[in-house]
């Protein structure tokens, strides 16, 4: 926790701030350890503060980290925080507007940027790591799961529930990401030709393809895989889709490497993908950086100008998606190395079931 509040704090100072304030609980979590409704405070030399409602203060004198925790009457927190810090420098990631207006009328040198926690969270430490690691594995066991629960005539929206039982058994939980109504994505059919496609009550049914994607929290980090497994018999241009994708996501593998730009990752991935004409159905980037959230920094993108440097965390996941008839992704997190640290070991091989 040291190490993250120095690196904090060289960022903050980058900005001509000397006080850190955070309302994001991801951000809270990576500064104090605890996870809730609170603001978190980072003063010079590492000092931290916690100002809490009485409903959430036990939970953060038990989880965090070296940290004083203050305590407020709950519409009363930005007050506190107020008259706590009026004659700092701060730089804080809050994003509401009508708070941001009342903290300038007793805080005048307060600038609101959420970049030092992305540039501190962006590069992951060993715990980070190792935590990871342990929320992949689980995955992997949920994907040889499948195997044995996709079957003809059960629904996408029953194998979801089996598998969102045996993650929560294992303290995996949903992401709460706001895009999806769902915590996963489970597409069958015409279906899997839709990248963020919502879970329904179709059947599985024979020749179907069917994607699965596992994003999932453990202990605060996300890890996020895909495998697409065929269902009975499946058509030759399935099986030949697979394989493209399959060789994409290979040679996206083979470039990861620290110093190597991200670009360049997606270029490898898009490259193969278009020898074989399916360029126009690769319609996303090839994946982006997980941690404390679903997607971080930095971006594998075209576009993006950003370079891959040692213990960044990100996806590789091309896919071809062909319009109301099938797709297919493939999808692994990693740990940026001097290669690609793949922290998933289920088959890329394809499985029909």
């Amino acid at each position: 926790m040291k190490a993250r509040r120095r690196r904090l704090e060289k960022y903050c100072n980058a900005l001509n701030c000397d006080t850190l304030v955070t309302f994001e609980p991801e951000n809270l979590f990576y500064l104090t350890g605890f996870w809730g409704e609170a603001i978190g405070i980072l003063e010079k030399g590492g000092k931290t503060t916690i100002i809490a409602p009485e409903l959430e203060a036990q939970r953060a004198r038990e989880d965090s980290i070296n940290c004083s925790i203050v305590t407020s009457q709950r519409g009363g927190l930005v007050s506190s925080l107020a008259s706590t810090i009026k004659k700092k420098k701060i730089c804080t990631d809050c994003q509401n507007y009508s708070i941001m207006q009342s903290l300038k009328k007793s805080i005048p040198k307060i600038k609101q940027s959420s970049e030092p926690f992305y540039n501190a969270r962006i590069i992951k430490d060993s715990e980070e790591i190792r935590i990871l690691k342990k929320t992949s594995s689980i995955i992997d066991e949920m994907f040889d799961l499948c195997t044995q629960a996709i079957e003809k005539g059960r629904r996408e929206s029953e194998l979801q529930a089996f598998l969102m039982a045996f993650a929560n058994a294992n303290d995996l939980f949903d992401t709460g990401y706001r895009s999806t109504l769902n915590p996963l994505i489970i597409a069958s059919g015409p279906n899997s030709s839709l990248p963020h496609a919502q879970v329904t009550k179709r059947k599985f049914a024979d020749g179907d393809m069917i994607t699965i994607d596992l994003t999932l929290r453990y202990k605060g980090y996300v890890s996020d895989a895909t495998r697409t497994f065929g269902l009975g018999s499946i058509s030759k241009e399935a099986i030949t889709v697979y394989e493209i994708v399959k060789e994409s996501q290979r040679a996206g593998l083979k470039a990861v490497r620290s110093g190597e730009t991200c670009a360049s990752v997606d270029d490898a991935c898009r490259k193969i993908i278009e020898e074989y004409n399916y360029g126009p159905h690769f319609i996303h980037s090839t994946g982006h950086g997980i941690g404390l959230d679903v997607h971080e920094s930095p971006n594998i993108s075209a576009k993006s100008k950003q370079k891959l440097k040692k213990d960044m965390a990100i996806t590789v996941e091309p896919g071809i998606y062909i319009p109301k008839k099938f797709g297919v992704r493939i999808e692994d997190s990693l740990i940026v190395k001097d290669r690609a640290s793949v922290m998933h070991k289920f088959t890329k091989d394809l499985i029909v079931i």
